[in-house]
């Protein structure tokens, strides 16, 4: 039996500031909204087209991600939808939202709210200890050995 897929990767701009909340449980949720825009010929004429998308984040990544995503900034997600569903008013709803598994910051440094040599414009705001956070997440962890030991005996020519 051939089992189903469930995988979106959608690339924008959010319309919003992270929204940053707790469940009874103690789990992180970061809820954001996304617009991703596509053009389209209409008679003579190419029209951009935007679409909007809801999208929820949990758990550490969405407490270390939530201070990055701010409105105007250039996201890549990648997820899964989730259909929710509910009575209100005696009439049944239902919403679909995109569950985020990865969220990549994209655009420059000046694009998230950062100068270029990586001090922040908000001068009330400190930076954070660790000023690139999500280079943790896209990337593997890196050896503290010099790099010419690193793969001296792994190439096969």
């Amino acid at each position: 039996m051939a089992s189903d897929i469930n995988r979106v990767v959608l690339v924008g701009r959010l319309t919003r500031d992270a929204e940053l909340k707790y469940t009874s449980g103690g789990m992180a949720i970061a809820d954001i909204s996304l617009a991703s825009t596509r053009s389209r010929k209409q008679g003579d004429q190419w029209v951009e087209e935007a679409n909007f998308f809801d999208v929820s984040l949990f758990g550490r990544r969405a407490e270390a991600l939530s201070q990055y995503l701010s409105k105007g900034t250039q996201i890549a997600v990648e997820g899964q939808l989730r259909q929710d569903r509910w009575e209100q008013d005696g009439m049944k709803r239902s919403k679909v939202t995109i569950v985020a598994s990865d969220i990549q910051l994209l655009g420059s440094r000046s694009d998230r709210g950062q100068s270029s040599e990586g001090s922040y414009q908000n001068t009330n705001q400190a930076p954070p200890r660790n000023s690139q956070p999500f280079e943790s997440y896209s990337r593997p962890e890196q050896s503290s050995a010099p790099k010419q030991d690193r793969f001296e005996d792994d190439i096969p020519f």
